[in-house]
């Protein structure tokens, strides 16, 4: 048997874990939060969209645009104080400028027309004469000074003519295209002219053309004649009554122009953006909140209510707006020639409402049955509560896109109201009725059509922009994209 006997010798023993680490490894770690910070702020819905929306270029530019015409009708009248419906016939269909000086003229003498000698040659039957026999006048000339007042000319007369007829034109004639009649002579030694019909500052074209038995020569002298822009002492005075002859008359800026009353295109203009903008916003609003609303209920409940709102909607769409248009304007009391705006909202609600509907109710058709409808059922929401929290919000996207195109719509329908006489009439204005009045000046003064029509094409696109813009912001859809 082996017995062990324990050592006397005093040995240390080592710990292997002191003595593989030093002290500090077992100081207390310190906590790193850094892996649990949010990667990006947290936002609200709206927040997000606007952050979204700002980085569609597009879309924004036509926000400002909007925003730009708001503050052109609200604060524009402000700023630009000439009345809308002030006449000035100095001024009548005058071209877009910074001001104006004009000279002031004395009245002109009283017109005296120019008869020639009786010793001309006569045929013997006059009726024997042909008028391709005739000759074009010669020495067709101005008499006096060719001013706004009056163009007075003379020429020689022709052998063999009985009568004569001016035209003329804004541009040289081509061939036998003399532009239009003004007037003419009754006898073939009347060998004068003067014409007064809404003058200028511009060049004519003036055609003299021989005639014989009422039927007119193969041939006639053009004269180009430059009319120089003045007023006449009595119609100075209106303006500034201490002007005489040979003075200038200063006429302030028109940075539009003028229409063919004289009266300011650019204070017409602002006053039409209000109207036209009122109608533009005030009724699709009105109408797409409506159908929204309509096509919410239908699409959410379904059944027997989704058919007779359905059978309804299909009713009012195949109404006839214009007839109902006259409709309304006879039960409202509007009288020939007023302002028919309030009927023009009422037939544009009652009857516009239908496209909202039909669209908002195939949205919740889709999104009724989605989990998150599902899970606030569960959790006891109420169907109004359902529709107007939860899905009308989540069809923004599609109500957004029906706005934007019934805003112009609604310009357009005002036009074309206030273009057969029962929207808005004179001398009240709106982007329609100015680009109707321009229309039937538009070869010779193209500015009055112009303008408007510049405003309402930059007005939809802008709407038409923005709303695909909102459309890509706010749709869920969109979002997890990103």
């Amino acid at each position: 048997m082996i017995s062990h006997t324990p050592s006397n010798s005093s040995v240390t023993a080592l710990d292997p874990i002191t003595s593989t680490f030093p002290a500090s490894a077992f100081e207390p770690a310190t906590r790193d939060r850094s892996a649990q910070t949010l990667s990006r702020p947290s936002l609200s819905y709206w927040s997000d969209a606007w952050l979204r929306l700002k980085k569609n270029k597009q879309a924004l530019t036509s926000l400002w645009i909007i925003i730009g015409l708001l503050l052109f009708t609200t604060v524009g009248p402000v700023l630009w104080t000439t009345p809308p419906a002030e006449q000035n016939l100095l001024r009548i269909a005058e071209t877009p400028n910074l001001g104006v000086t004009i000279p002031v003229v004395a009245p002109l003498e009283e017109y005296q027309e120019v008869v020639v000698s009786e010793h001309l040659p006569a045929p013997a039957d006059p009726t024997a004469v042909q008028a391709s026999s005739l000759t074009a006048p010669q020495n067709v000339t101005v008499t006096g000074e060719a001013i706004t007042q009056g163009v007075r000319l003379r020429w020689d007369p022709v052998v063999n003519a009985d009568s004569y007829v001016i035209y003329r034109s804004l541009y040289e004639p081509w061939g036998d295209r003399y532009g239009v009649p003004m007037g003419e002579t009754d006898a073939g030694n009347k060998v004068s002219y003067q014409d007064q019909f809404d003058l200028k500052g511009r060049t004519y074209y003036y055609t003299v053309v021989p005639r014989v038995n009422f039927e007119e020569g193969p041939k006639g002298s053009t004269l180009a004649v430059t009319v120089s822009p003045s007023a006449s002492v009595t119609e100075a005075q209106t303006l500034s009554p201490s002007l005489q002859a040979g003075e200038k008359l200063q006429l302030p800026a028109r940075p539009l122009g003028t229409d063919y009353l004289g009266r300011d295109l650019l204070s017409r203009i602002m006053q039409g953006a209000r109207v036209s903008l009122f109608i533009g916003f005030v009724a699709p609003l009105l109408s797409v909140a409506f159908g929204i609303v309509i096509g919410g209920i239908a699409g959410y409940f379904g059944g027997r209510i989704d058919a007779v709102l359905m059978r309804i909607t299909d009713f009012v769409l195949a109404l006839p707006f214009l007839l109902f248009m006259i409709l309304f304007k006879i039960v409202l009391g509007a009288a020939p020639g007023e302002n028919g705006i309030l009927p023009m909202l009422v037939s544009m609600i009652a009857l516009s409402w239908t496209g909202s509907a039909r669209l908002t109710r195939g949205q919740i058709l889709q999104l009724r049955e989605s989990e998150f409808v599902q899970a606030s059922r569960l959790m006891g929401a109420k169907p109004l509560y359902l529709i107007f929290r939860h899905l009308l919000p989540n069809t923004l996207g599609v109500i957004l896109v029906s706005l934007t195109f019934a805003i112009p719509s609604a310009i357009f329908t005002e036009a074309f109201l206030s273009f057969i006489g029962m929207g808005v009439q004179p001398p009240t204005a709106s982007w329609g009725s100015l680009c109707f009045e321009g229309l039937s000046s538009l070869e010779a003064t193209p500015h009055q059509f112009l303008f408007p029509a510049v405003f309402i094409s930059i007005t939809v696109l802008a709407f038409n922009l923005l709303g695909d813009g909102l459309r890509d912001a706010l749709d869920p859809k969109m979002r997890s994209l990103s």
